[in-house]
């Protein structure tokens, strides 16, 4: 189940940013028990304007999810996101490489 909503979670992007927030490395935490998920994500900044409409996007795309019972998502600013945290892809699509 945790591959699928890695997979789900890779289709949700950041309107600002052409790169899904997975790979930017905005997901800091998957944890399934069961049927229950829970889910730590940050943002490129504590005041994302885009920042509801991503944890809504989120939600909706893991309850989707086969098996999926229950999505608790937690925002989180600890540590605080850089640019490390992209994979290699992100970081190339970017022209950060």
């Amino acid at each position: 189940m945790e591959e699928a909503i890695v997979a789900a979670l890779k289709t949700v992007f950041d309107p600002e940013i052409p790169i899904n927030i997975y790979d930017l490395g905005l997901i800091y935490r998957v944890d399934v028990d069961g049927g229950d998920v829970q889910i730590d994500i940050t943002f490129t900044a504590p005041n994302c304007p885009a920042a509801d409409f991503i944890i809504e996007d989120v939600r909706m795309k893991i309850e989707a999810v086969e098996g999926v019972k229950s999505v608790q998502i937690n925002t989180v600013f600890e540590p605080e996101w850089d640019r490390d945290m992209m994979t290699d892809e992100a970081k190339l699509e970017l022209g950060l490489l």
